[in-house]
């Protein structure tokens, strides 16, 4: 019988150079990605770094005074802080918010349809999102979406006044009181008033009023009309009477005043005259400053104290989606015959959400979040954008901070130490992704 043929060991010296051949292949494919990285990401990281060290112009060694300047200069702390409350709020809230999307739609049948409008603010740039949000936080309830829901419910429940502008004219029988107007004489039983105002646009005029007319005297009350004492066109028209085309203050409130204390009210009619009963002999008439309320305009969502929640909250609406997608993958993988065991067990829907599907779910909720926080780390566009110039301090970031001190100010060193203490603040939840990955690898 032959013998096996065998065949002999590469001599150690070709084994070296075929070992070298290749590793020189795979640093030749490496060398391109190399190149880009150490331009792209080493070279600026090293800059960045040295340059923190030096002066405004470059030519002076500073020492640590540009990472003292971090923490003593007024905006870089306000910058500091809103960061904090980016990090702990913004990635809670998008996960949180992506969780329960997920969840919610996995057994209904347009989930598929609802989760691509949640996500579809994800195709929307940073830009083109604050410009979106710069419109919906307006002042203007005529323009802004969030203050004409605002204002569309308050006024639901509390219903301002129709006469905001309104004031005494010449010769007015009125005088400023408290917000209000006030009588300059007291009036009696029997006597007819008149409360003459102007300033109403004829537009503004509640929509039930009718013409004004002189109220008729009564022996037992006091009567009055109060009312629009305008008519258009030069010297026409009576001072202090009503005319034809002059309209009365519907729905106007007039209290009977006696040493500071309310005696008696009425409501104008829709011609504006009223009647007040004989308690209010000897009194002064006081037409009220809730009748002289302005409009509710609504919540200035980008002034000092809401400039940073409202950012955030445009944040979270792009965002949100972008959590509901990794979230409701994730999702898919949960093993069903564990919830149905716990269902079976006779757990309820909240205890199987609580209780199995969110720690099953823990992995995918850590990426989401970590992800998140990374991402608001580096936050910019929203804030400089959103922000307007009277607010954008107190909504300073510590990426718009670095641009304002770098771009606008012509501080680089300190501009630098921002990006360095940028870097220091990412560096941490970085280490922590890896680990976890390679944790998961493990398993």
């Amino acid at each position: 019988m032959a013998a096996p043929a065998t065949t002999a060991p590469a001599p150690p010296g070709r084994r070296k150079s075929v070992t070298g051949t290749r590793r020189t292949v795979a640093f030749l494919f490496l060398l391109p990605a190399l190149v880009l990285l150490g331009a792209l990401v080493v070279y600026p990281i090293g800059y960045s770094l040295i340059r923190s060290f030096y002066n405004a112009n470059g030519d002076g060694f500073a020492g640590f005074d540009n990472y003292k300047a971090i923490f003593t200069d007024d905006g870089i702390r306000t910058a500091l802080k809103n960061n904090i409350i980016w990090v702990v709020f913004a990635p809670t809230v998008s996960t949180a918010l992506g969780l329960i999307f997920a969840v919610l739609t996995e057994r209904i049948r347009w989930g598929t349809a609802f989760k691509l409008v949640v996500f579809m603010p994800m195709a929307i740039s940073m830009l083109a999102a604050g410009i979106i949000f710069r419109l919906v936080y307006d002042q203007d309830p005529d323009k802004g979406v969030a203050n004409a829901v605002w204002v569309g419910i308050h006024d639901t429940f509390a219903q301002s006044s129709a006469f905001p502008n309104a004031h005494p004219g010449r010769e007015s029988p009125l005088k400023p009181d408290q917000g209000g107007f006030v009588t300059t004489a007291t009036v009696h039983t029997g006597q007819t008033v008149t409360l003459p105002l102007v300033g109403v646009a004829p537009d503004q005029m509640p929509d039930g009023a009718k013409k004004a007319v002189a109220a008729q005297p009564d022996p037992g009350k006091i009567t009055g009309t109060t009312w629009q004492d305008f008519t258009r066109g030069k010297g026409v028209g009576r001072l202090g009477a009503p005319d034809p085309s002059e309209l009365g203050y519907d729905g106007m409130r007039v209290e009977a005043v006696k040493d500071g204390k309310v005696v008696a009210s009425a409501e104008a009619a829709a011609d504006g005259t009223f009647t007040l009963p004989a308690a209010a002999d000897g009194a002064q008439l006081r037409l009220p400053a809730s009748n002289f309320k302005q409009p509710y305009n609504g919540v200035d969502w980008l002034g000092p104290s809401l400039v940073t929640p409202a950012i955030i909250g445009s944040y979270i609406w792009m965002w949100a989606g972008f959590a509901m997608v990794l979230i409701a993958a994730g999702l898919a993988g949960v093993p069903r015959e564990l919830l149905e065991a716990a269902r079976v067990d006779g757990a309820t829907e909240w205890q199987v959400f609580r209780k199995v599907t969110v720690p099953l779910l823990a992995p995918v909720l850590a990426v989401v979040t970590v992800t998140l926080m990374i991402n608001v780390l580096k936050v910019f566009d929203l804030v400089y954008i959103i922000a307007p110039g009277s607010s954008q301090d107190d909504a300073n970031v510590l990426a718009l901070e670095l641009y304002r001190k770098g771009f606008a100010e012509g501080q680089p060193g300190i501009a630098s130490a921002i990006a360095v203490i940028l870097l220091l603040l990412v560096i941490p939840v970085m280490l922590f992704n890896v680990r976890r990955l390679r944790r998961e690898e493990r398993r």
